[in-house]
């Protein structure tokens, strides 16, 4: 029996459980291939660069339990190229993603990718204060500024 191949992507920053959460529902539905932004897009799309270098992203998410597969992403920024070289049946977003899923089928429909399934995980896991990198990154900037 051939596992589904489920695409994931992001920046994945600074690691926390939110991130091990959407790996593990992924895992759910298949194998997990993992698109790990690179720090230009990543700078590009939020106004910020990462604060770990995106080599560095790549190597913690190689090695996280349940992922089949990392890459960075393409410096071109041709997500639907990337979709087709990894030719996953599912793509599963983040519940905090920007990206508009009816958009995104579109997309891959122009491309003869129609075929692939898009779902955004709607659970957020927020289950400690510091669920997110923005949080963790806001937590530090506090407790250095009070110093």
């Amino acid at each position: 029996m051939n596992k589904k191949r489920v695409m994931i992507a992001g920046t994945f920053d600074i690691i926390h459980p939110g991130h091990i959460f959407l790996i593990n529902e992924a895992a759910k539905m298949g194998e997990v291939y993992v698109v790990v932004a690179t720090d230009k897009n990543r700078e590009k799309y939020s106004g910020k660069p990462p604060i770990i270098p995106e080599k560095q992203r790549l190597e913690v998410i190689k090695h996280i339990k349940n992922v089949k597969e990392a890459r960075l992403g393409r410096e071109d920024n041709n997500t639907l190229r990337t979709v087709k070289e990894i030719d996953p049946d599912i793509i599963l977003l983040g519940p905090d993603q920007k990206y508009d899923i009816k958009e995104l089928k579109e997309g891959l429909e122009k491309i003869g990718l129609g075929n692939i399934m898009v779902k955004r995980l709607n659970e957020y896991y927020d289950k400690y204060e510091l669920h997110s990198s923005s949080r963790i990154k806001q937590k530090i900037k506090k407790y250095y500024n009070s110093k």
